[in-house]
């Protein structure tokens, strides 16, 4: 079956059973590739998932992947409170004390400043799909 946005090969469930710390640890590190294209493809949507049902809003995911960006991932991981909500602070710091593990230096914390981005847009857009569906 192909992927489509009528028929997805993964349910919201399914994306959020996933274990993002582990397509961290594979997929910052390495070049483009199969593990590249999992965290940047079910990574960042399952990512998106589960800070989606945690009531997060993309502009803070948008402005924690700024402070990868300026600072680095170790530095991220040591904030007392990575996004606004206690739950979901949680969840990302486990994501970023994944993302510390590595030896990746400047590229890994680019590579991450880019996947939480990719996750903020992927909330806005479910953002925007559920207020259409609101406005029908």
């Amino acid at each position: 079956m192909n992927a489509s946005p009528q028929h997805p090969d993964r349910t919201d469930d399914e994306l959020a059973a996933l274990d993002v710390p582990v397509l961290l640890r594979y997929g910052l590190t390495a070049e483009a590739g199969p593990r590249r294209t999992a965290l940047f493809g079910d990574g960042a949507a399952a990512a998106a998932v589960t800070l989606d049902r945690l009531h997060t809003q993309p502009r803070s995911v948008a402005f924690l992947a700024e402070v990868v960006r300026a600072g680095g991932v170790a530095y991220a991981a040591e904030l007392p409170e990575p996004l606004p909500r206690p739950e979901a602070a949680r969840v990302v710091r486990d994501w970023l004390e994944a993302a510390t593990q590595l030896a990746g230096g400047a590229p890994a914390d680019e590579a991450m400043a880019r996947w939480l981005g990719a996750v903020a847009t992927i909330i806005e857009l479910k953002h925007l799909t559920r207020a259409r569906a609101e406005q029908n």
